[in-house]
């Protein structure tokens, strides 16, 4: 089937009509499994009849011999017809699960990477994790298992219930006396166990929260030695797993004691007052067997009722969890009345912007500049000045007010696709994918790339030499976010990643903080090989990288408190002035320490 199907169109209110309208496409092969498995419960009733039939005319009648060949085939033939439709059915049944729960998870995996910056900021990843895994296989289950087990068993039911009635009235009705009783203790149950299962899966949920979280800072954590820490932040999420674990178990704990129990004491009465009804000459023996058999078929089977609306309770919350994805609205990639020919020129205005994760913390407020194409502008302010937040706004991740202009376009008319394409990003904490180093570089581009393209982006970003020194070369397959590489390596990477993708517009977000000087000393040359010619944004907290921009801004809780050059801003008494003063301050105390070393390692 098509993965383009559009699974929003399958959502509504009534979740059993949500769950049959993902079934699309294969809707007409689960009704034949369900067809099928009324067959087979229809074989499994004729054996009965048949069995009467021996018992009754033909056991220990010489008369009848002759009959029985007859009846063995007929016996021979209802199992190979109920072994025939129970695996068609089976079959079937498994097709359809196994076809809609992957196009279920190709659609949500799709479908997560095209939902907003917002969503993902508010959304933690072990729950869309949970959400995506966990409850995708609690549907799967109800698909391939659940429903079909509970469709068995009402045909089941309702094949050897009318069986019995043509046995005897008294006895059928004798036989259902607990069926309601049953089924009433069942609903109680898929109500209460529905409830417990959901706050055990978002217990699951925070419990994958804090793995991934942890897995991912490992290194973090051996560095500043946090292993207990850790260990008992784990542990009071996992407390909290378990005590909402105890309590669902504790709910199946009561359930199958109390049905096992009621439906034990319906047999037993069932076969006291057949077999009764047999010594006494009421029925016959071969009645007394088939009303048997058709009873444990209808009792034992009617148990399992409860177990499985217990656990179609817990497919219809992991439906509900995963429609909740499903439901929320995708970033529209290509929607935008301004489509150009070209690429960027890349002159940008930024006229009264202001700019808010949430209604009451407001992140920017009053940003104005005018930036003209090809030239570079820098942004200097403490952590959370909003220096980042800023940058975000031109690829169109977060939505703003106010006026921004890319050669005189606002910038809401451009289509997200479009913009994206046109700029490159060098992140602070480059990400490197379980990939080859050449799927990496290439990972940006929207074209087929030659190999001396690939070289001609490595060289520039000064990480060829080091890359054709693993014995795979190009192919060398980095471990996963990269860890194979050190740090300088995997930020050259991305700049060649970024070289080869030739932005209009680039955005260096501190892309030389977390390496040494000799490495930031080769980054930047790849840099300069990357900036002319674009319109170029800077963000950085060492005066040094900055002093070339051909526009500063210094950036203070979401404002710009100061504009110009390196030069101009020294002049002035403020924020860029006193930085500078304080990074010359460290970097000559710096230089006379190393001066000092340098006169004792010569004594020496």
């Amino acid at each position: 089937m098509s993965n383009e199907f559009d699974l929003k169109s399958t959502l509504s209110n009534y979740r059993f009509v949500g769950l049959w309208r993902m079934l699309k496409g294969y809707q007409a092969i689960y009704v034949g499994a369900f067809i099928c498995i009324g067959l087979a419960a229809l074989s499994q009733t004729m054996f009965f009849y048949l069995l009467r039939y021996y018992t009754d005319n033909v056991l220990g009648q010489p008369a009848a011999a002759g009959r029985l060949p007859v009846v063995a085939a007929g016996f021979i033939l209802l199992a190979l017809f109920q072994g025939t439709f129970t695996f068609l059915g089976g079959r079937w049944a498994a097709k359809t699960s196994e076809s809609t729960i992957r196009r279920l998870r190709d659609y949500l995996y799709d479908h997560i990477q095209r939902l907003s910056f917002v969503y993902h900021d508010k959304t933690p990843t072990g729950d869309l994790i949970q959400r995506s895994t966990s409850d995708v296989e609690t549907m799967r289950r109800f698909y391939g298992e659940e429903s079909m087990g509970l469709g068995r068993i009402l045909f089941l039911f309702i094949v050897n219930f009318a069986g019995l009635l043509t046995l005897d009235v008294r006895l059928a009705l004798i036989s259902v006396v607990v069926v309601p009783l049953i089924v009433v203790i069942s609903v109680f149950f898929f109500r209460k166990i529905g409830q417990r299962y959901e706050i055990f899966q978002e217990e699951e949920a925070k419990l994958s929260t804090t793995l991934q979280e942890n897995l991912s800072g490992v290194r973090v954590v051996r560095a500043f030695a946090r292993q207990e820490f850790e260990k008992d932040k784990f542990e009071v999420t996992n407390k909290g797993r378990y005590i909402s674990g105890r309590k669902l178990l504790m709910l199946h704990a009561i359930y199958w004691p109390s049905t096992d129990i009621i439906v034990g004491v319906q047999l037993i009465i069932g076969y006291a007052v057949g077999a009764t009804m047999a010594i006494n000459g009421q029925i016959s023996v071969g009645t007394f067997l088939a009303y048997m058999g058709m009873l444990t078929w209808i009792m034992w089977p009617i148990r399992n009722v409860g177990r499985l609306i217990v656990q179609m309770s817990m497919a219809l919350v992991s439906f509900d969890r995963v429609s909740e994805i499903i439901r929320e609205d995708r970033e529209p990639m290509d929607a935008g009345t301004h489509r150009p020919d070209g690429p960027l020129r890349g002159e940008i205005v930024f006229d009264n912007v202001r700019f808010a994760y949430a209604e009451d913390l407001p992140v920017l407020h009053g940003i104005s500049f005018r930036l003209e194409a090809g030239q570079a502008v820098a942004l200097i302010g403490s952590t959370g000045s909003g220096k980042t937040s800023l940058v975000n706004l031109l690829p169109r991740f977060y939505e703003y007010q106010g006026s921004i202009t890319i050669d005189g376009v606002e910038l809401r008319d451009y289509p997200r696709r479009y913009l994206r394409e046109q700029i490159g990003i060098v992140q602070q904490e480059p990400f490197l994918f379980s990939r080859s180093i050449r799927e990496n570089i290439t990972y940006g581009v929207h074209r087929e790339v030659t190999d001396e393209e690939i070289y001609r982006a490595a060289r520039a970003a000064a990480v060829h030499d080091v890359i054709l020194r693993f014995p795979d070369g190009y192919e060398t397959v980095v471990g996963e976010k990269g860890v194979t590489l050190s740090g300088g390596q995997k930020q050259r990477v991305t700049l060649a990643r970024t070289l080869l993708k030739d932005p209009a517009i680039l955005i260096l977000d501190d892309a030389t903080s977390s390496v040494d000087s000799e490495t930031e000393g080769a980054i930047r040359d790849a840099l300069d090989e990357l900036i002319p010619g674009r319109t170029t944004f800077i963000i950085a907290h060492r005066i040094q990288s900055v002093m070339e921009a051909d526009m500063i801004l210094v950036l203070e809780n979401g404002a710009i408190v100061q504009t110009g050059k390196h030069d101009e801003l020294l002049a002035q008494d403020g924020m860029y002035r006193r930085i500078y003063q304080l990074q010359s301050q460290i970097e000559d105390e710096l230089e006379e320490d190393l001066a000092t070393v340098r006169e004792w390692e010569s004594a020496d």
